[in-house]
């Protein structure tokens, strides 16, 4: 509970800076950019000590199932897929 409070305080005071610091047109850059290593860095992390995912379904019941909800602490709401098969 209090890594996550840490961690929650970190992050407001992260963006609080960068918006106190630079327009908008370059914080939100500069956020996502952070957002994506953050969440490569926590995948990496996450899969260290695991095999190599077999297939597209595979990397999808990580994301749902580990990676979702060790980050947000709760299950995927919702995920629609089109059931489309590629034709090559």
């Amino acid at each position: 509970m209090a890594d996550e409070a840490l961690f929650e305080f970190l992050h407001m005071e992260v963006v609080s800076y960068l918006f106190k610091t630079a327009d908008e047109e370059k914080c939100i850059p500069i956020l996502e950019n952070m957002g994506y290593r953050v969440g490569h860095s926590l995948a990496e992390r996450f899969t260290k000590d695991s095999s190599r995912f077999k297939d597209e379904l595979d990397i999808m019941k990580f994301i749902c199932k580990d990676f979702w909800t060790s980050v947000y602490k709760k299950q995927v709401d919702n995920l629609r897929t089109n059931h489309q098969v590629r034709q090559q």
